[in-house]
């Protein structure tokens, strides 16, 4: 960005870094987290866009367990088992991908929990 200015625009490719990016001119997130957490990361995202990055960033630090936990095993795979939690029908993965371990499937659903998104 500080090479190309205006001429290009640039995504936050990570979840956990959307705050940052915007901060820097950044125009939004390729996001897994929203599939999860849809209007948490909409409303991050325009917090950022009319320049609040206080309030973007208290989401960006209450939500970032769930983030991480999104990237606890390679992707798809968390977001899927996610999604498959709170009732939308993901169905299992394909082959190469594997099912979650069940200590990682443990601490999703805790963190999922927590936000009152399951029971």
């Amino acid at each position: 960005m500080a090479e190309c200015g205006d001429n290009i625009d640039v995504y936050s490719g990570n979840d956990d870094m959307v705050v940052p990016v915007m901060s820097l001119g950044g125009k939004g997130v390729i996001s897994v987290a929203s599939h999860v957490i849809p209007k948490q990361m909409h409303d991050m995202v325009q917090y950022c866009l009319d320049n609040n990055f206080a309030e973007a960033t208290k989401l960006q630090l209450e939500y970032l367990d769930i983030i991480n936990d999104l990237f606890i095993e390679v992707n798809p795979i968390p977001v899927k088992e996610a999604m498959n939690m709170l009732g939308w029908s993901a169905g299992p993965c394909r082959l190469p991908l594997y099912e979650m371990t069940d200590e990682h499937k443990d601490k999703l659903r805790a963190s999922l929990t927590k936000h009152g998104l399951i029971k």
